[in-house]
């Protein structure tokens, strides 16, 4: 199941960042570079960072095989997908889950204090947005809009708690998983944001 949300994950990252590139009218390598680093760029940063060399993309060609497949059905159904938009938000929402579960559990292998393994899960399942948003000339989202790292964060504090609490890791993951994405839901739902900052 973890492997499959993993997939899930990494599709609709790679179609959303697909979808971005489109509506920015690039090229078809242009649109593939974008979707590759939405879906990798997050992990990539996190496994140089902590010296997991090489990257787990490099390592396991599946998530290049579940990109390339998200591009090619983006492309020949791109005007189809707007329709999609809820499901696409779905599994991006469980992708967020999944992501920082997997950068947490990578600090923790790597022997790394708990607020760094937060920071990675973090950067897991955030920074392939951030470097899309970039590349596509755009202020990224987490930093004006929504509360998607601060979900993370909040993720990762309560994942620790539990772990604290030797909560079984069956339970522990599932549990962790739901909450951020309850949150997710709840904060797009409610439009729950930070407040802008100016300088009055």
């Amino acid at each position: 199941m973890f492997d499959l949300l993993d997939i899930l994950g990494t599709m609709a990252f790679a179609i959303s960042g697909a979808l971005t590139a489109i509506n920015k009218k690039m090229d078809p390598f242009g649109v593939f570079v974008i979707a590759f680093v939405t879906a990798v760029g997050g992990g990539t940063l996190r496994d140089v960072l902590i010296g997991h060399t090489p990257v787990g993309w490099m390592r396991n060609l599946d998530s290049v095989y579940v990109i390339i497949a998200g591009f090619v059905v983006t492309l020949i159904f791109r005007k189809k997908l707007d329709k999609l938009r809820v499901s696409l938000f779905l599994f991006d929402t469980i992708g967020l889950g999944v992501f920082t579960l997997i950068g947490l559990e990578k600090g923790i292998a790597s022997g790394l204090h708990p607020v760094i393994c937060i920071a990675l899960g973090t950067m897991t399942a955030c920074f392939g947005g951030v470097i899309r948003d970039i590349l596509c000339n755009e202020i990224p989202v987490i930093f004006r809009k929504e509360i998607y790292a601060t979900i993370c964060i909040i993720g990762g504090c309560v994942f620790f708690l539990l772990r604290k609490l030797n909560v079984p890791e069956d339970v522990l993951y599932p549990v962790v998983s739901a909450v951020i994405i309850a949150i997710r839901l709840m904060a797009v739902n409610y439009k729950w944001s930070l407040p802008a900052l100016d300088r009055k």
